[in-house]
């Protein structure tokens, strides 16, 4: 007998994996009432808008096994996410391309000349940086830093950037062309019938059962009737016997607008001033250019705050300097040989869509090989 907790894609890919190879009497339990996690997706009744109802989600991967594996559940159409950043009352091309550079400065520079510059204002740091804060000024000088990611890091973890760490900033990308697709990947692409049809899909077979709006806890499974695959909180699912980890939730403001089919003019726009107390707006209807029919619009604005018991995680937050409670609950686990911890939430890691159904079915195939 298995076990899945949560119907999110770390446990819809576990279930279907399982299945798919012979393994009988699965039921995945999920608190929510819908399948999908995070990436739940549903069509606005007033607009007949697809909403991304916890925040935007793009699958794109270099891996071309998992974008053919995806593909098996759902019709993706192809979608380069544009995200555009607004600071101190102005609108800049994003993620920082050579068109940002000439914004800021007010320039007409070619990639060779944008070059030089970034390398005049980083002249004279030559120490190796320890954080997010001193990798990005390293990166790309002080001036950038400040106007786009001090105040929005701010926001969006709730700590001071010199206290997260500085392979955060690794993953952003600074372009000195005019390239300003969000992601450096070569497949790219939304569900046309949205994440939750997909993950219905992946669930839909003979030897999975799908229990919504149940919460499975450590006391209430019994390990010795099978094995568990867990995709809620790793420090939940313990008690909290060392402490509860960090995490970062949102509040979401859904604004519906009946009088306009653009509200904002792109998917996602970043506000980047500490002034705007939200960190960034969707208008759900960019995420599906192939629709024209819509009656109005949906946008919903985000605000990031530290996690307390009965929101929603989100985020796992990382720190510059671990303080070892996640080790410590890494250790049990460890020795926990019937149940395996999958997802964000359960490896406590910021996982992308397609890492977290690789390391699903990693951790599946292992399971099996485990028990052959």
């Amino acid at each position: 007998m298995i076990t899945v907790i949560g119907a999110g894609l770390a446990g819809a890919t576990v279930a279907q994996q399982l299945a798919w190879l012979g393994e009988d009497d699965i039921d995945v339990f999920d608190e929510r009432p819908h399948v999908g996690g995070n990436a739940h997706t549903y069509r606005d009744e007033h607009t007949d808008v697809m909403v991304h109802a916890y925040g935007p989600h793009i699958f794109h991967t270099n891996d071309q096994k998992i974008w053919n594996y995806v593909r098996q559940f759902a019709t993706f159409y192809p979608y380069v996410q544009r995200t555009k950043a607004t600071a101190g009352g102005k609108v800049y091309s994003w993620p920082v391309n050579l068109h940002t550079i000439n914004q800021v400065w007010d320039t007409n520079l070619s990639p060779s000349e944008a070059s030089a510059t970034l390398r005049a204002v980083t002249d004279g740091i030559d120490w190796e940086p320890q954080n997010f804060r001193d990798q990005v000024i390293k990166t790309i000088g002080p001036v950038l830093y400040k106007k786009f990611f001090e105040g929005y890091t701010k926001k969006q973890w709730g700590r001071d950037p010199f206290e997260l760490p500085a392979s955060i900033a690794k993953r952003i990308p600074i372009r000195l062309n005019y390239d300003d697709n969000a992601y450096e990947h070569k497949y790219q692409g939304i569900p046309t019938d949205g994440y939750t049809r997909m993950v219905e899909n992946m669930l839909d077979h003979p030897r999975i059962k799908v229990h919504l709006g149940k919460k499975m806890t450590h006391m209430g499974t019994l390990l010795s009737e099978g094995h568990i695959f867990n995709s809620a909180a790793i420090d939940e699912w313990y008690d909290y016997a060392f402490g509860p980890l960090a995490y970062r939730t949102l509040d979401l403001e859904t604004i519906l607008d009946l009088t306009t089919t653009d509200y904002q003019g792109c998917a996602v726009m970043n506000h980047c001033d500490l002034s705007t107390p939200y960190t960034r707006s969707t208008e759900h209807r960019h995420f599906a250019p192939w629709e024209k029919c819509h009656k109005g619009t949906v946008v919903t604005r985000e605000w990031s705050r530290d996690w307390r018991k009965g929101d929603i995680r989100y985020y796992p937050v990382p720190l510059a300097t671990p303080n070892g409670t996640l080790e410590r609950y890494q250790e049990i686990a460890r020795r926990d040989t019937g149940i395996t911890f999958i997802g964000r939430l359960g490896t406590y890691q910021y996982l992308d869509m397609d890492q977290t159904i690789s390391a699903s079915i990693q951790a599946a195939r292992q399971y099996l090989r485990r028990g052959a």
